[in-house]
């Protein structure tokens, strides 16, 4: 991958992640419409700069690392934890309003 697609990368999520903004998003519309046109622009000329091969590399890892098995048991003891998590905090929540 070439330093500046990488580069080009970084700024595109650095921008995307950031909260300050070229035009900040209390302005009506256009403070919006920048990330909704910024992003994807720069996602768009990321794709358009990387080298195929990279690409098909890319793509043989994701067929690869989808056709690895499954373990939905794992995934329910997760979010059985997540909710349980939310439940104490939901709990913590409410004896701390009704003190």
């Amino acid at each position: 991958m070439p330093f500046l697609v990488r580069l080009l990368a970084m700024l595109v999520a650095a921008y995307a992640l950031s909260p300050i903004d070229l035009i900040p998003d209390f302005i009506p519309v256009i403070g919006l419409l920048d990330d909704l046109i910024l992003i994807p622009a720069g996602l768009a000329l990321i794709v358009r700069l990387t080298p195929p091969e990279v690409i098909e590399s890319a793509k043989q890892q994701a067929k690869t690392a989808s056709e690895k098995p499954v373990s939905y048991s794992a995934a329910v003891v997760i979010v059985i934890i997540w909710l349980a998590v939310l439940w104490a905090i939901s709990r913590w929540a409410i004896n701390v309003i009704n003190a």
